[in-house]
This record gives structure tokens, sequence and C-alpha cells, in this order.
């Protein structure tokens, strides 16, 4: 039973992470550039860190059948975490100050494009 339950959490992190590669992907055909993937910080991980200009974006990543999961899949205890995350990494930015900072989800779907949600949070 111990395998089964090992088998299931190793297929879901194969699939975020290939979630994350795809999101990542998309974003960079829209003309961001990545900084970060994954990005750990003591309070809480980011997904994908990505800067277009003078805007820093910090997008979380939702793997489910459906948009609407994906964007139900982030809560508010997440939006706190990744918001909080993010204000350690701007921290150690030369150029925080004049950055902007905005929150997005990207929503991979089986056998379809990703779908971005500027501003989702």
């Amino acid at each position: 039973m111990a395998a089964r339950g090992r088998d299931r959490r190793q297929r879901a992190e194969r699939r975020g992470r290939l979630a994350e590669w795809l999101a990542a992907l998309m974003l960079l055909c829209r003309g961001y550039r990545i900084l970060a993937m994954r990005h750990r910080t003591p309070l809480g991980e980011i997904d994908l860190i990505a800067r277009k200009g003078d805007l820093a974006v910090f997008v979380e990543v939702k793997a489910r059948a459906g948009e609407r999961e994906a964007l139900d899949a982030v809560g508010a205890a997440a939006a706190r975490r990744i918001r909080a995350a993010s204000e350690i990494w701007l921290s150690h930015q030369p150029d925080a100050a004049r950055l902007s900072s905005r929150y997005d989800i990207v929503a991979v779907r089986p056998l379809a494009w990703p779908t971005h949600y500027p501003d989702a949070f």
C-alpha cells in the first residue's frame, strides 16, 4: 500500500514539473523572461518567476482537468504564501524599487495549450 502512495506522489511530481515547463514555454512565447522555476524561500515556494520590462510576475501553475478546477486550487492560504515568498525574492533584487509585481495563475490541462490568468490574486 505504501508503494502505491509513493507511485502516485511520483506521478504527481512529474506531472507538476511538466506543467511548469509548459507554462514557462507559454510565457516565453509571450515575451516574458523566466528568472526562476520552483524558487524556494523559508516562507514557501514560487512555481515561476518571470519578468517583462519592469514587471515581476509570480506564477502559480496548476495542472488540472479543467480551468475552473485550476483556479479554485489556489486558495487564500496559497496566495498569502506566494505573496510572502515574493517579498523575500524582491528584497534581494537590486532594482526592486522600480519593479511592479503581479500574481498570475497558469492552468495546464491535458491536450491543451496552457491558459494564462494575469493578476489572478
